[in-house]
């Protein structure tokens, strides 16, 4: 895990400064504290500061291959890059480093942009094509790392965070207006836009390629609900899942560094401790973080318990109001994009806490966003399937729940109520957001279905589980979720990962019938019946 930045002007000629690339690098300090590096070369500047996790000897960057015509600077882990490295030195490709950014290098020079296809991980990159005089970003399929783009009619520039692109003067301040109704419709900012408006988000799943003054982006990958009817039984494919997860976590514990794992008690996270105590004969370190106040729900009594019976060595860590107070203006500095997660602040503190012990987290974020684990992903499709049973007596019903909403004071029935008028893609606008949430509901209006509008019409023919699940992959998950997750992690120089977001898990659970996901009040029942 590391930051990257850099810039490439478009007329091919005029150089980058040294200078500005160090500056640059120099506000991503946190995100690498073990070394910076730079390849500067004519109109073109990378930068980079590591994050040392694998191959601590000779893993430096900017890294190139062996007649230093393709360059790269990395952010992220590569889970099966030992094979690939086994079939790049088969073609005759030769290695001066045992690390998975070079594998890219050298993927790269086989396959081009295609090469990411064959990437399993979280990653960033840019590769700078001296034959081809070329940049090339890319970004991995879920948009666990992220990558930010600045263009200009003179340059391109990108960054691992905003505030390395605003190092540089010659980056446009001007504010993007209308992200600002977008945050307040969503709680966050989905899509490719940032509060600036010369400055986007790379989507995940594509690649950006500039050559001779041109951009092009693609995407090379979308989350395909093609229901098969390869399982007999809820059985077979809980069997089949628990051997993807088991491969899965023991990919993820790849490094030469201490690894660990935050503790929540729940479910996934104690799933995937079992797998990795069980796949790796190295002690494992847990780490669990409480509030001090009462009228919280407190993690830590079932983390203990978790820890007691995998025999890990377990941390815990107490936040108290004040604390929680004080850290805000840091919160802003490192979250950068305005996004609604409380919960953020004590992923700060518990990472801080797991930094004086090891350099990589495992998590057990995304499974409930990939088999349907949320309440919302239960009662909606319920909801309509009662809307449907109500036929023409449907206004009516609604009108009723409105009035006794209102007289009772039940928000929730009084929604329910208002929602009984409109289809589902009309009011989900992911999880955490609807019309009826405070800043919709009060203006009266939002662009709400601007964004999600397209992303329903792609999976139209789906159960509405599905729907809803596509729709929380491509606004929530990357655009809430993943933002904290990275940013507060980063904040204290360690590495999370997260094994339920491995895109051939999301894959295999894209192909399940969604009553193997949720049934009656039951969610989450394939990966609850595979933890078995």
């Amino acid at each position: 895990m590391c930051g990257i930045a850099g810039k490439l002007n478009l007329d091919g000629q005029r150089p980058v400064e040294s200078e500005l690339i160090a500056r640059m690098t120099a506000t991503l300090t946190h995100r690498g504290p073990d070394g910076a590096g730079q390849f500067v070369r004519g109109p073109v500047g990378l930068g980079h500061r590591r994050l040392s996790i694998i191959d601590l000897a000779t893993g430096a960057q900017p890294l190139c291959n062996e007649d230093e015509t393709v360059w790269i600077v990395f952010n992220g882990e590569i889970y099966n890059f030992p094979e690939l490295r086994d079939r790049l030195m088969k073609a005759g490709h030769k290695f001066r480093s045992a690390s998975d950014t070079e594998v890219i290098v050298h993927l790269y020079e086989e396959h081009g942009p295609e090469c990411v296809r064959q990437l399993r991980g979280m990653f960033a990159f840019a590769i700078w094509d001296v034959k081809q005089r070329a940049l090339f970003l890319a970004r991995d399929r879920v948009g666990i790392k992220p990558l930010y783009v600045c263009q200009t009619p003179d340059a391109l520039s990108f960054a691992s965070e905003l505030k390395a692109l605003l190092a540089d003067p010659a980056t446009p301040r001007t504010i993007n207006r209308a992200a600002i109704d977008r945050f307040l419709t969503f709680l966050y900012l989905p899509g490719h836009e940032t509060l600036f408006q010369s400055i986007h988000k790379l989507m995940p799943g594509h690649w950006l390629w500039v050559k001779d003054g041109r951009v092009t982006q693609r995407s090379y990958w979308d989350l395909e609900f093609r229901l098969t009817n390869r399982w007999r039984n809820l059985d077979e494919a809980a069997e089949e899942l628990n051997g993807l997860l088991r491969r899965t976590v023991k990919e993820h514990m790849i490094s030469d560094v201490p690894v660990g794992f935050l503790a929540s008690g729940g479910v996934d996270s104690t799933a995937l401790l079992s797998y990795a105590v069980e796949e790796t004969d190295k002690p494992i370190q847990t780490f669990t973080v409480g509030f001090a106040a009462e009228g919280f729900a407190d993690e830590r009594p079932f983390a203990r318990l978790a820890s007691q019976r995998f025999g890990t060595t377990h941390h815990e860590i107490s936040i108290r109001a004040k604390e929680f107070g004080e850290f805000l203006p840091r919160y802003v500095w490192h979250m950068e994009e305005p996004v609604c997660e409380p919960p953020a602040i004590a992923l700060f503190y518990v990472s801080k806490l797991a930094r004086e012990h090891v350099k990589v987290l495992l998590s057990g974020e995304g499974g409930d966003e990939a088999f349907g684990g949320y309440p919302e992903y239960r009662n909606y499709p319920a909801f309509e399937a009662g809307k449907r049973l109500a036929g023409p007596l449907r206004d009516a019903v609604g009108a009723a729940l409105r009035w006794v909403g209102r007289c009772q004071r039940l928000s929730r029935l009084e929604k329910y109520g208002v929602l009984m008028k409109h289809p589902l893609p009309d009011y989900y606008f992911s999880r955490v957001t609807s019309p009826h949430s405070y800043f919709n509901r009060q203006w009266g209006k939002n662009g709400g279905t601007a964004v999600t509008g397209p992303l329903f019409a792609r999976v139209r023919e789906q159960p509405l589980l599905n729907q809803m699940l596509y729709v929380d992959t491509k606004t929530w998950l990357p655009d809430d979720l993943l933002v904290k997750a990275d940013k507060m992690t980063m904040a204290t120089s360690v590495e999370l990962r997260v094994p339920f977001l491995d895109h051939e898990v999301l894959e295999f659970a894209a192909q399940l019938p969604v009553e193997f996901k949720v049934k009656g009040r039951a969610t989450k029942r394939v990966l609850k019946r595979a933890f078995r």
